[in-house]
């Protein structure tokens, strides 16, 4: 260990390294990451200009659009440049600030859908409530909980990889710095930092995760006991949509943090990388608003002025 030098870079290997597959990967990257930009600003201006989406959903829809645009763009701009130079080398400080961004975004999704699903809870089953109990200062506080634990977690993930030596092999099986594919390149005991890595995923995952299903389960009760059958498609389809980010999101992230170190394939986690990574982020917007009536009006309202200040 005394003769071992300390890595000072990392070297990505990619999705492949078939120099045939560079441009169409970089061509579908490309794509997928313009339409998530596109998408989640669309949603946030959207929301900030329109007064009638100005309520606790679509603050929380905002939010994360916010997250899902940081979030990929912790990863995706670097992967492109990698598929475009290729240039996959990354230093020891970069390697460490992408860890750390993609996990504070990560976990702040994470706890902005259980946010979500509280607020749905509260707008299905106590409509009559719904203003007072879902104030500005509810609202705010959810979001700024959220940001704390994603900078909390982030802090300790990213503490507990770097704190390790790396003195070996600087070759990251991966298309970008996550925790397990780096922490594996370690020349140090790291049992420790595994079961760390371990219990506070499954903290994060599981509180989020019980609070979306003990939410669903009285929104569903409320729902079958519903009377009217708009009503009932109203909190159906409003629902839906969230059950399908959140199915997406916590299937892959549960597929990848959560099997024991045996059952772990680089191949098989990048792949399901490259959906809540880059996928996922450009989805959510998609899902949100395509199925939504007032997000639809105010992008037509957003549409109509813009033709008639073309006309003036």
């Amino acid at each position: 260990m005394e003769n071992a030098t300390e890595v000072i870079e990392f070297i990505l290997l990619g999705l492949t390294n078939d120099p045939e597959l560079q441009v169409p990967l970089l061509i579908m990257f490309t794509v997928i990451y313009v339409v998530t930009v596109i998408g989640n600003l669309g949603i946030m201006v959207l929301i900030l200009l329109d007064s009638h989406l100005h309520t606790p959903m679509y603050f929380f829809l905002s939010n994360l659009s916010l997250v899902d645009l940081c979030y990929s763009s912790a990863v995706t701009p670097r992967v492109m440049a990698g598929c475009l130079l290729g240039h996959k080398v990354i230093s020891y400080n970069a390697c460490a600030a992408q860890m750390f961004f993609f996990l504070v975004f990560g976990t702040v999704e994470n706890f902005l859908l259980a946010s979500m699903a509280y607020d749905r809870y509260v707008a299905v089953c106590k409509p009559l409530h719904y203003t007072t109990t879902m104030t500005t200062g509810v609202c705010g506080s959810l979001a700024i909980g959220s940001y704390v634990c994603g900078f909390l977690d982030a802090s300790i993930f990213t503490g507990d990889t770097f704190s390790l030596s790396f003195c070996e092999s600087n070759v990251v099986h991966h298309f970008f710095c996550d925790v397990l594919a780096v922490m594996v390149l370690s020349c140090s005991d790291r049992h420790i930092n595994e079961l760390i890595l371990i219990y506070v995923a499954i903290c994060n995952i599981s509180f989020a995760v019980l609070v979306i299903l003990i939410s669903y389960i009285f929104i569903f009760i409320t729902i079958l006991k519903m009377q009217s059958s708009s009503g009932y498609q109203k909190a159906l389809s409003t629902c839906t949509s969230h059950f399908t980010a959140v199915s997406i999101f916590y299937g892959t992230a549960i597929f990848v943090y959560l099997q024991p170190n045996s059952s772990h394939s680089m191949d098989t986690d990048k792949i399901a990388s490259v959906f809540y990574t880059m996928v996922i982020p450009m989805l959510n917007p998609l899902v949100y608003s395509l199925r939504n009536k007032e997000v639809k009006s105010a992008l037509m309202k957003v549409v109509s002025k813009a033709k008639l200040s073309l006309r003036l």
